[in-house]
Order: C-alpha cells, then structure tokens, then sequence
C-alpha cells in the first residue's frame, strides 16, 4: 500500500512521516505539504528537508486564495498579532472560540484535497499529525477526535472505501509525539515549528511554548535550536 502524508515540516507532521516510512518503505510514501498564505515559508522549507531526508515523492499544494478572506493572524494579509502566550492563556480570552491562529477549516480543507491527490496517486491512506493538546479547550476543533472521526468515515465513503485516514497522535500529548519520533530517530534538526519567520524561532508563540515543553519532559534538547 502507498501512504499520502500531509507534511507541514514540524514535529508531528514529520514524526508521521517516519511512521510512514517505517511500516511502508520509502518507495510506497508520498509527502503532501500545502501553502496556505502563511507568514512565512520557513515551515515550507522544512517539508521539503525533511522529505528529501527520507528521500520520499515530494508534492505541493498552494491553496492560500482559499483563505483570502480570513483575518487569521497566522496569514500573511492579516494584520492581527501572533499571541505570545500558551494557549491556555489564549483560551481564557476566547469564550470558547478558537484561537486566533486556527486557520478557518484547514485540516477539512487539506485533507479533502489530500484524498484527492492520494487516490490519483494510487495511495490507501493518509496520516495527518493532530495531537490532543492542539484539540484541547477547542482550541484547533480540526484537530479533535470528533473532527478525525467524522472525517474520515466522510473520505472512506467518498473514496468508495479505497482511502483511509490515519491520525496517529489525535488522543496524545505533544510529548508522546516526540517521544516516539525520538525512537524512531525522526530528523527533528531539520524541522520548523515557530509561527514566526525569523532566523531563530520565537520561543513565546503557543507553539514555540508547546515545543520546548515537549522536549524537555523527554529531557531532551530541542536540536532544531
């Protein structure tokens, strides 16, 4: 079987993708990784590293238009500041909302193009990399076990039950990630997580905050850093 994944050059994009690698080889492995209008291209920078470090197929996708009208502060035209908070902080300022750098149905949006491109690229899954912390307090609900649940019985049924969706961490902490991308030997030096697009990560955005975290219950050092 191939495997599609959606590759968006941070840790559990990339800890997904050597899960793929792992359980399918190389040769059976597509990374998908989409642009979207962000601020930056750093994390696009990434994904191609990472991919070519795996030496897998290397596709792109640019889908920003899609976002024009959103004033997500993640986005290049918006003029909104990225929060220099953890998330909960952030979600004490919300009412219940998402936060303000949860781009409008993003991973609705890339995983309906996704099964697109993995059908026409004879691909029987595909792994995104939502993990419980981004879902908890409703602060990405696209990363949620509900979301993943509903949309991928959505694609399985589209597809004419040819396509499954697999989300490896959606019931785990950021640190449980990082644990397994480490015994995996994931290429963590070569990813980007930071929301900033600056020489060096940012260290305060929600995840900058969430990454160095997750490194440090593993009592590790970050080797992007």
């Amino acid at each position: 079987m191939k495997a599609m994944v959606l590759a968006s050059g941070g840790i559990d994009s990339t800890t997904c993708l050597g899960m793929a690698v792992e359980r399918y080889g190389r040769e059976q492995v597509v990374a998908l990784s989409v642009s979207y209008g962000q601020k930056h291209d750093k994390e696009l920078q990434a994904s191609r590293a990472v991919a070519e470090y795996y030496g897998v197929e290397y596709l792109s996708l640019d889908l920003a238009k899609i976002f024009a009208y959103s004033d997500c502060s993640l986005l290049k035209h918006s003029g909104q500041e990225i929060p220099e908070e953890d998330y909960g902080e952030q979600l004490k300022k919300t009412e219940g909302r998402p936060v303000s750098t949860y781009v409008p149905f993003r991973n609705g949006l890339f995983l309906s193009s996704a099964a697109s491109l993995a059908l026409s690229k004879g691909c029987g899954v595909i792994y995104y990399g939502a993990h419980g912390d981004d879902a908890a307090g409703n602060a990405y609900p696209d990363c949620s076990m509900e979301f993943h649940r509903a949309i991928s019985d959505a694609i399985f049924i589209g597809s004419g039950e040819q396509l499954k969706v697999e989300a490896p961490f959606v019931g785990l902490a950021k640190w449980e990630v990082v644990k397994r991308g480490l015994e995996l030997q994931v290429p963590y030096y070569l990813t980007w997580s930071c929301y900033e697009g600056r020489e060096r990560p940012c260290g305060v955005c929600g995840t900058c905050i969430d990454r160095e975290k997750a490194f440090r219950i593993n009592g590790v050092e970050d080797p992007a850093l």
